[in-house]
Protein backbone atom coordinates (compact mmCIF):
# COMPACT_ATOMS: atom_id res chain seq x y z
CA UNK A 1 0.00 0.00 0.00
CA UNK A 2 1.76 3.14 -1.23
CA UNK A 3 -1.18 5.02 -2.74
CA UNK A 4 -3.49 6.45 -0.11
CA UNK A 5 -7.06 7.72 -0.39
CA UNK A 6 -7.73 8.75 3.22
CA UNK A 7 -4.39 10.28 4.22
CA UNK A 8 -1.44 12.24 2.88
CA UNK A 9 2.08 11.13 3.76
CA UNK A 10 4.91 13.65 3.57
CA UNK A 11 8.45 13.78 4.93
CA UNK A 12 10.43 16.93 5.52
CA UNK A 13 13.37 17.71 7.78
CA UNK A 14 13.43 14.04 8.92
CA UNK A 15 9.85 14.33 10.20
CA UNK A 16 6.96 12.37 8.64
CA UNK A 17 3.55 14.03 8.61
CA UNK A 18 0.46 11.82 8.33
CA UNK A 19 -2.51 14.02 7.45
CA UNK A 20 -6.00 12.53 7.53
CA UNK A 21 -8.12 13.88 4.68
CA UNK A 22 -11.45 12.09 4.76
CA UNK A 23 -13.85 15.02 4.46
CA UNK A 24 -15.76 16.45 6.13
CA UNK A 25 -14.73 15.24 9.62
CA UNK A 26 -12.37 12.27 9.20
CA UNK A 27 -14.98 9.69 10.18
CA UNK A 28 -12.85 6.59 10.74
CA UNK A 29 -13.66 3.65 8.50
CA UNK A 30 -11.60 0.53 7.95
CA UNK A 31 -9.65 2.11 5.10
CA UNK A 32 -8.64 5.19 7.10
CA UNK A 33 -7.55 3.06 10.05
CA UNK A 34 -5.55 0.74 7.80
CA UNK A 35 -3.84 3.62 6.03
CA UNK A 36 -2.75 5.28 9.27
CA UNK A 37 -1.38 1.98 10.60
CA UNK A 38 0.41 1.35 7.30
CA UNK A 39 1.94 4.82 7.39
CA UNK A 40 3.29 4.17 10.88
CA UNK A 41 4.98 1.10 9.44
CA UNK A 42 6.64 3.29 6.81
CA UNK A 43 7.89 5.59 9.54
CA UNK A 44 9.39 2.67 11.44
CA UNK A 45 11.20 1.29 8.40
CA UNK A 46 12.55 4.59 7.04
CA UNK A 47 15.96 5.47 8.54
CA UNK A 48 15.57 8.98 7.17
CA UNK A 49 12.58 9.64 9.45
CA UNK A 50 13.25 10.51 13.10
CA UNK A 51 9.75 11.49 14.30
CA UNK A 52 6.14 11.53 13.09
CA UNK A 53 3.18 13.91 13.39
CA UNK A 54 -0.44 12.76 12.98
CA UNK A 55 -2.84 15.57 12.06
CA UNK A 56 -5.97 16.45 10.11
CA UNK A 57 -6.50 18.20 6.81
CA UNK A 58 -10.21 18.67 7.53
CA UNK A 59 -11.21 22.11 8.76
CA UNK A 60 -14.16 20.91 10.84
CA UNK A 61 -12.48 18.28 13.01
CA UNK A 62 -9.40 16.30 13.88
CA UNK A 63 -11.72 13.29 13.75
CA UNK A 64 -15.38 12.85 14.66
CA UNK A 65 -14.75 9.20 15.53
CA UNK A 66 -15.83 5.93 14.01
CA UNK A 67 -18.00 5.95 10.92
CA UNK A 68 -21.09 4.50 12.55
CA UNK A 69 -22.45 3.25 9.24
CA UNK A 70 -19.90 0.45 9.55
CA UNK A 71 -21.63 -1.05 12.57
CA UNK A 72 -25.27 -0.04 12.18
CA UNK A 73 -27.15 -3.27 11.64
CA UNK A 74 -23.95 -5.30 11.95
CA UNK A 75 -22.75 -7.90 14.45
CA UNK A 76 -20.18 -7.96 17.20
CA UNK A 77 -17.90 -9.91 14.87
CA UNK A 78 -18.10 -7.13 12.28
CA UNK A 79 -17.08 -4.61 14.94
CA UNK A 80 -14.25 -6.84 16.15
CA UNK A 81 -12.76 -6.92 12.65
CA UNK A 82 -12.56 -3.13 12.70
CA UNK A 83 -11.21 -2.93 16.26
CA UNK A 84 -8.50 -5.43 15.38
CA UNK A 85 -7.11 -2.63 13.22
CA UNK A 86 -8.02 0.50 15.18
CA UNK A 87 -7.11 -0.81 18.64
CA UNK A 88 -4.69 -3.71 18.25
CA UNK A 89 -3.09 -2.69 14.97
CA UNK A 90 -2.72 0.94 16.07
CA UNK A 91 -1.35 -0.06 19.46
CA UNK A 92 1.15 -2.49 17.96
CA UNK A 93 2.28 0.06 15.36
CA UNK A 94 2.86 2.69 18.04
CA UNK A 95 4.43 0.20 20.44
CA UNK A 96 7.03 -0.84 17.86
CA UNK A 97 7.48 2.52 16.16
CA UNK A 98 10.88 3.23 17.71
CA UNK A 99 10.44 6.96 17.05
CA UNK A 100 8.48 9.72 18.82
CA UNK A 101 4.92 10.36 17.64
CA UNK A 102 2.99 13.58 18.11
CA UNK A 103 -0.72 14.21 17.56
CA UNK A 104 -1.42 17.72 16.25
CA UNK A 105 -5.12 18.18 17.00
CA UNK A 106 -6.35 21.20 15.06
CA UNK A 107 -10.07 20.56 15.52
CA UNK A 108 -12.50 18.76 17.83
CA UNK A 109 -11.84 15.07 18.53
CA UNK A 110 -14.63 12.65 19.33
CA UNK A 111 -14.68 9.03 20.43
CA UNK A 112 -12.34 6.98 18.22
CA UNK A 113 -10.84 10.27 17.05
CA UNK A 114 -9.54 10.70 20.59
CA UNK A 115 -8.14 7.16 20.31
CA UNK A 116 -6.01 8.25 17.35
CA UNK A 117 -4.65 11.19 19.35
CA UNK A 118 -3.93 9.43 22.63
CA UNK A 119 -2.18 6.57 20.85
CA UNK A 120 0.65 9.04 20.17
CA UNK A 121 3.48 9.85 22.58
CA UNK A 122 2.62 13.54 22.82
CA UNK A 123 -0.48 15.61 22.05
CA UNK A 124 -0.71 19.26 20.97
CA UNK A 125 -4.22 20.68 20.58
CA UNK A 126 -5.91 23.92 19.64
CA UNK A 127 -6.94 25.71 22.82
CA UNK A 128 -10.44 26.46 21.50
CA UNK A 129 -11.52 22.85 20.91
CA UNK A 130 -12.72 20.04 23.13
CA UNK A 131 -12.49 16.27 23.35
CA UNK A 132 -15.36 13.94 24.13
CA UNK A 133 -16.48 10.34 24.41
CA UNK A 134 -20.14 10.47 23.29
CA UNK A 135 -20.55 6.76 22.57
CA UNK A 136 -22.85 6.27 25.57
CA UNK A 137 -25.44 8.49 23.86
CA UNK A 138 -25.74 6.10 20.91
CA UNK A 139 -25.79 2.91 22.98
CA UNK A 140 -22.15 1.83 22.69
CA UNK A 141 -19.02 2.37 24.79
CA UNK A 142 -15.59 3.98 24.28
CA UNK A 143 -13.89 0.70 25.10
CA UNK A 144 -10.20 1.60 24.90
CA UNK A 145 -10.71 4.70 27.01
CA UNK A 146 -11.99 2.58 29.88
CA UNK A 147 -8.35 1.52 30.10
CA UNK A 148 -6.58 4.73 29.12
CA UNK A 149 -8.54 7.58 30.69
CA UNK A 150 -8.57 6.57 34.39
CA UNK A 151 -4.80 6.17 34.27
CA UNK A 152 -4.42 9.68 32.88
CA UNK A 153 -6.89 11.77 34.87
CA UNK A 154 -8.13 9.56 37.70
CA UNK A 155 -11.04 7.19 38.09
CA UNK A 156 -13.77 9.61 39.13
CA UNK A 157 -13.29 12.27 36.44
CA UNK A 158 -12.85 9.52 33.86
CA UNK A 159 -16.16 7.97 34.91
CA UNK A 160 -17.91 11.32 34.53
CA UNK A 161 -16.61 11.84 31.00
CA UNK A 162 -17.13 8.27 29.80
CA UNK A 163 -20.65 7.82 31.18
CA UNK A 164 -22.04 11.31 30.61
CA UNK A 165 -20.67 11.81 27.11
CA UNK A 166 -19.94 15.45 27.97
CA UNK A 167 -16.80 17.09 26.54
CA UNK A 168 -13.66 18.24 28.29
CA UNK A 169 -12.13 21.50 27.12
CA UNK A 170 -8.59 21.62 25.79
CA UNK A 171 -7.52 23.82 28.69
CA UNK A 172 -8.92 21.44 31.33
CA UNK A 173 -7.47 18.44 29.51
CA UNK A 174 -4.06 20.14 29.57
CA UNK A 175 -4.38 20.97 33.27
CA UNK A 176 -5.32 17.37 34.08
CA UNK A 177 -2.38 15.92 32.15
CA UNK A 178 -4.44 14.36 29.37
CA UNK A 179 -2.40 16.23 26.76
CA UNK A 180 0.86 18.16 26.56
CA UNK A 181 0.06 21.58 25.11
CA UNK A 182 -3.07 23.60 24.34
CA UNK A 183 -2.04 26.46 22.06
CA UNK A 184 -3.80 28.88 19.69
CA UNK A 185 -5.21 27.01 16.71
CA UNK A 186 -2.85 28.63 14.25
CA UNK A 187 0.15 27.51 16.31
CA UNK A 188 -0.68 23.80 16.64
CA UNK A 189 1.37 22.53 13.70
CA UNK A 190 4.24 24.90 14.48
CA UNK A 191 4.42 23.57 18.04
CA UNK A 192 4.18 19.95 16.87
CA UNK A 193 6.95 20.52 14.34
CA UNK A 194 9.10 22.25 16.95
CA UNK A 195 8.81 19.19 19.20
CA UNK A 196 9.40 16.77 16.32
CA UNK A 197 12.48 18.63 15.09
CA UNK A 198 13.92 18.62 18.60
CA UNK A 199 13.42 14.84 18.80
CA UNK A 200 14.97 14.47 15.35
CA UNK A 201 18.22 15.95 16.70
CA UNK A 202 18.64 13.14 19.22
CA UNK A 203 20.55 9.93 18.61
CA UNK A 204 18.17 7.69 16.64
CA UNK A 205 19.74 4.59 18.20
CA UNK A 206 19.33 5.83 21.76
CA UNK A 207 15.83 7.12 20.97
CA UNK A 208 14.75 3.73 19.60
CA UNK A 209 16.22 1.71 22.46
CA UNK A 210 15.03 4.17 25.08
CA UNK A 211 11.53 4.47 23.65
CA UNK A 212 11.22 0.68 23.39
CA UNK A 213 12.18 0.44 27.07
CA UNK A 214 9.71 3.19 27.98
CA UNK A 215 6.89 1.42 26.14
CA UNK A 216 7.63 -1.89 27.87
CA UNK A 217 7.89 -0.27 31.28
CA UNK A 218 4.55 1.49 30.90
CA UNK A 219 2.54 -1.16 29.09
CA UNK A 220 1.44 -2.84 32.33
CA UNK A 221 -0.84 -5.37 30.67
CA UNK A 222 -2.32 -2.51 28.63
CA UNK A 223 -3.08 -4.55 25.53
CA UNK A 224 -4.52 -7.49 27.46
CA UNK A 225 -6.84 -5.13 29.34
CA UNK A 226 -7.94 -3.56 26.05
CA UNK A 227 -8.78 -7.05 24.78
CA UNK A 228 -11.15 -7.48 27.73
CA UNK A 229 -13.05 -4.28 26.92
CA UNK A 230 -13.15 -5.11 23.22
CA UNK A 231 -15.04 -8.27 24.14
CA UNK A 232 -17.47 -6.08 26.07
CA UNK A 233 -18.20 -3.66 23.23
CA UNK A 234 -18.62 -6.53 20.79
CA UNK A 235 -21.25 -8.03 23.08
CA UNK A 236 -22.96 -4.65 23.43
CA UNK A 237 -23.27 -4.12 19.68
CA UNK A 238 -25.39 -7.26 19.50
CA UNK A 239 -27.99 -5.81 21.91
CA UNK A 240 -31.25 -4.19 20.83
CA UNK A 241 -30.39 -0.99 22.68
CA UNK A 242 -27.13 -0.55 20.80
CA UNK A 243 -28.85 -0.95 17.44
CA UNK A 244 -31.65 1.39 18.53
CA UNK A 245 -29.08 4.00 19.52
CA UNK A 246 -27.29 3.73 16.19
CA UNK A 247 -30.58 3.90 14.28
CA UNK A 248 -31.67 6.96 16.27
CA UNK A 249 -28.37 8.72 15.60
CA UNK A 250 -28.61 8.03 11.89
CA UNK A 251 -32.25 9.13 11.79
CA UNK A 252 -31.53 12.23 13.91
CA UNK A 253 -34.06 11.39 16.61
CA UNK A 254 -34.04 10.55 20.31
CA UNK A 255 -33.50 6.86 21.02
CA UNK A 256 -36.30 4.83 22.53
CA UNK A 257 -34.37 2.68 24.98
Amino acid sequence: MTEYRRIRYDVRDRVAEITMVREPVNAIDMELAQEVVHAYGRVREDPGVRAVILTSGCEKAFSAGMDLKMIRGKTGLDLRNFLEVLYFGMHDAQYRLGKPSIAAVTGPARAAGVTLAVSCDMIVVADDIDLSYPEIDVGVIPAMHYVHLPRQIGRHKAFELLFSGKPISAKEAEARGLLNYAVPRGDVMAKARELALDFAEKSPVVMRIGRDSFMRANDNEYRRTIEYVVDTICHIIDTEDAQEGLDAFSEKRKPNW
